[in-house]
């Protein structure tokens, strides 16, 4: 059985997979085709549509739109798959794909852990002569792998987490996060220390921020803040991915702030859009959304129509942000 066959054997997965990788939908649905195809990739266990839903993911590798790639390689590492490596590995090679999609790819790879990938990532990450983000991605991405697979991950007590994403790297464990907020910012800001140890603060950080009410919270949120202001692109864009998934009201001026900042990467930018989008039923964050409808930078103005889609669904009270296929469009 070919790729192609193992696809359009499932009705459900070919319908998803033809507005994911159509350039006439709306970028819109077509997040929403994906993230519904990532619930397919990720079950567990896997059933028979996990494969042909990691090939359809795959299959949209070939779009115009970075932040679309970047998109499918995030969901393709959350989906833990062997299936889903090959495709990883020959976007990070690629070193004519946008960096922002490279990132992305390597820091699946991590979340996979797949150890067939450590010679590739250990390379890149000492090749001087690579960009910063996939070099920093690629060092953070060896560091979760040889955890994940080390004696160290057994000995640690880490604290169940609000959150089911596989992060790109683990909270600091039980112990540690007895440590004062200020201890962990100290940590998440100390730029003479490895990104696998201050991504370990910062996850430590997130975790103390959920629920909402817990009174960790909103100091928390105003130590992540601060990261805002790192060196390195690649951390300030996790901290906006971070505030995204605690949706919280006290990260909106810094996200504001961060989206505004015409002089910052754009990757951070696109991460603080779409963490606003998450608090789309917070008053007057659609209107702010709206004013960077026609940004100079394209993946930002994307980023824009994808967070007021979110918006949109975070208003209406929707369960999943997804499409599942009536029978209609499995037929079309």
């Amino acid at each position: 059985m070919t790729a192609n066959d193992s696809i359009t054997a499932d009705p459900q997965v070919l319908a998803l997979q033809n507005i994911l990788t159509s350039e006439q939908e709306p970028l819109a649905r077509r997040f929403r085709a994906l993230f519904s195809l990532k619930y397919l990739a990720s079950l567990k266990p896997p059933t028979e549509q996990t494969v042909p839903a990691i090939e359809a993911i795959a299959a949209a590798f070939g779009s115009p739109s970075a932040l679309l790639k970047h998109e499918l390689a995030y969901c393709l590492g959350q989906s833990r798959h062997d299936a889903a490596v090959p495709p990883l590995r020959r976007v990070l090679e690629n070193k004519e794909e946008d960096a922002m999609c490279r990132h992305e790819a390597a820091e699946a790879l991590g979340a996979i852990g797949d150890m067939g990938s450590l010679p590739l990532l250990k390379q890149l990450r000492d090749d001087g002569k690579e960009v910063d983000v996939v070099r920093e991605t690629c060092d953070i991405a060896v560091d979760r792998i040889e955890w994940e697979h080390g004696v160290q991950r057994k000995q640690e007590q880490l604290k169940q987490s609000d959150f089911a994403s596989i992060d790109p790297a683990p909270p600091l464990p039980q112990a540690s996060q007895a440590s004062s907020i200020e201890d962990l910012e100290k940590t998440l800001l100390d730029t003479s220390l490895p990104l696998f140890q201050r991504y370990r603060a910062m996850f430590a950080l997130r975790d103390l921020s959920s629920p909402p009410d817990l009174p960790t919270a909103v100091p928390a949120i105003k130590a992540l803040s601060r990261g805002l202001s790192d060196p390195s692109a690649l951390f300030r864009h996790e901290i906006a991915f971070v505030f995204g998934q605690l949706s919280h009201p006290a990260s909106i001026p810094s996200l504001v702030e961060t989206l505004s900042n015409t002089k910052e990467a754009s990757m951070v930018r696109h991460e603080a859009a779409e963490a606003l989008g998450s608090l789309g039923d917070e008053e007057g964050v659609e209107d702010i959304l709206r004013k960077f409808l026609d940004d100079p930078e394209q993946v930002v103005r994307e980023s824009v129509i994808v967070a007021l889609d979110m918006a949109e669904f975070e208003k209406n009270g929707e369960t999943e942000y997804a499409i599942v296929p009536d029978r209609e469009t499995v037929a079309a």
